[in-house]
């Protein structure tokens, strides 16, 4: 079975709704599937420690197409297409102090049609009130795994911007926000909701590995943000695993590439990895020069690791063996950065 497109609003009306009371200043955070799993990672915490509940789901038939089946003991059936959920979390603080929250979250991003279909979602949230929209993403750069995730951030307007210029999130400069995360603050921006996206940097070398350090990085500055208390106590000993078994990981890959005479890059451990100003200089004379058959070799594993990320630590290691890692480090993290 094929299902038709059909992204019109009367759509988003049909929802079923099983919570009408009005929400007080509301934000919504939306959140998918994406790199170290940072955002719906995120996402899922939220509503878990807060307690959130479910009181819609968007419709799915002419967003998703079935691609596969399910087989169990031989008996196959058709697969169930990926859920679009809406919770909502009323703030207790008396004297009716603090903003709700509704939290969406994506099983998966559609195939097409995205921004179609975040102007579905946003048509809901704005009947329930919302005004203000926040999405997670994930950033892959150099950190090390024992180091604190950075956070950074961009915003559709001026007001969520300086926000943004009161923490110690780090403005992005330029590039993409890619995927839903991105889309969702544009269709928000043509409806008039402001929006703002929030990065939780981990090591690109573990993209693929779900990540609860950067999701709690994300959820830190959210919170100080909207002044909506989370305890983190719970995602400690996740945080913990992860770290160690990433240690281990790392450990690992270093010795393999010693072993090859090359060396795998990443910050130092216990350092904060730092932006240098405009103008600064590392006190080289230029950057190193390679041949036309290095190049050539370079521009093929650059191709191979577009096609599969699991190509990218072959290129990261060819990079750093002719140390020409920074010439190409702003289009190799963009392998992560686009994925996500």
């Amino acid at each position: 079975m094929r299902y038709t497109v059909c992204l019109c609003i009367r759509c988003a009306l049909e929802m079923s709704v099983a919570e009408t009371n009005p929400l007080r200043d509301p934000w919504l955070v939306a959140v998918w599937p994406g790199m170290g799993n940072v955002a719906i990672g995120a996402g899922a915490y939220l509503i878990a420690k807060l307690n959130a509940h479910l009181v819609a789901e968007m419709p799915n038939e002419g967003v998703f197409d079935l691609t596969s089946i399910d087989v169990k003991a031989g008996l196959a059936k058709p697969s169930r297409l990926p859920r679009g959920m809406f919770f909502e979390w009323r703030n207790p603080a008396p004297g009716g102090q603090g903003r709700d929250l509704m939290i969406f979250v994506g099983e998966a991003q559609p195939p097409a049609h995205g921004f179609a279909y975040c102007q579905r979602l946003l048509v809901y949230a704005e009947q329930r009130g919302v005004k203000r929209l926040y999405t997670f993403a994930a950033m892959a750069t150099q950190l090390h795994p024992s180091n604190h995730p950075r956070v950074f951030g961009a915003a559709t307007d001026e007001a969520s911007l300086s926000d943004l210029r009161k923490t110690e999130v780090i403005l992005l400069k330029e590039g993409q926000i890619s995927g839903l995360n991105g889309v969702l603050l544009a269709a928000g921006s043509e409806r008039g909701i402001a929006g703002t996206c929030l990065l939780g940097e981990l090591p690109f070398f573990a993209a693929g590995v779900p990540n609860p350090k950067a999701s709690q990085a994300v959820l830190e500055v959210f919170a100080s943000m909207s002044g909506i208390e989370i305890d983190f106590a719970d995602l400690k000993p996740q945080v913990v695993a992860v770290e160690q078994a990433l240690l281990q990981m790392l450990e690992k890959m270093q010795e393999a590439a010693r072993e090859q005479g090359e060396e795998l890059e990443v910050e130092e451990a216990d350092e904060t990895a730092t932006e240098p100003e405009d103008g600064a200089s590392d006190g080289s004379t230029g950057p190193p020069k390679i041949d036309d058959a290095t190049s050539r070799k370079i521009e093929q594993l650059f191709a191979a690791a577009e096609k599969d990320r699991g190509n990218a630590m072959r290129l990261k290691q060819e990079l750093d063996k002719h140390n020409v890692f920074k010439q190409y480090e702003d289009r190799f993290l963009d392998l992560f950065r686009k994925a996500d």
